[in-house]
């Protein structure tokens, strides 16, 4: 079992930045992929960004490439989500998800284990 905890998420005005972490419990958080999804209200949950288990691939939504990096940090279990020029439509609850031993993946199904959710609202 692997409990996920979001951070960082908050009030922040168009054009600004965000930095989210995720923190994992997993005993080797190298055997998870990591993904970063949201959920605005009345929307499904959609995919943002993902990455490989040892950081070296990348993949992100088309909304967010360019603005948006993930990246994770091993040793401390870790996942962040680098999130600049923010934009009104990027408000939603941001989530976090696992998937052991998986591999890059934009599909919720392919992940095991999800976080509670950070409230990102960006102001216009």
């Amino acid at each position: 079992q692997v409990q996920l905890a979001e951070s960082g998420g908050g009030l922040v005005q168009a054009g600004g930045s965000l930095r989210l972490s995720c923190a994992a419990s997993a005993r080797t958080f190298s055997d998870y992929a990591m993904g970063w999804f949201r959920q605005a209200p009345g929307k499904e949950r959609a995919f943002v960004a993902t990455i490989s288990r040892d950081g070296a691939t990348t993949y992100y939504a088309g909304t967010v490439k360019g603005r948006f990096t993930i990246s994770r940090d091993n040793a401390k279990s870790t996942v962040y989500l680098q999130m600049n020029s923010l934009k009104p439509e990027d408000t939603a609850v941001y989530y976090c998800a696992a998937a052991l031993y998986g591999s890059v993946s934009s599909v919720p199904d392919k992940y095991h284990y999800w976080g509670q959710g950070t409230q990102l609202t960006v102001s216009s």
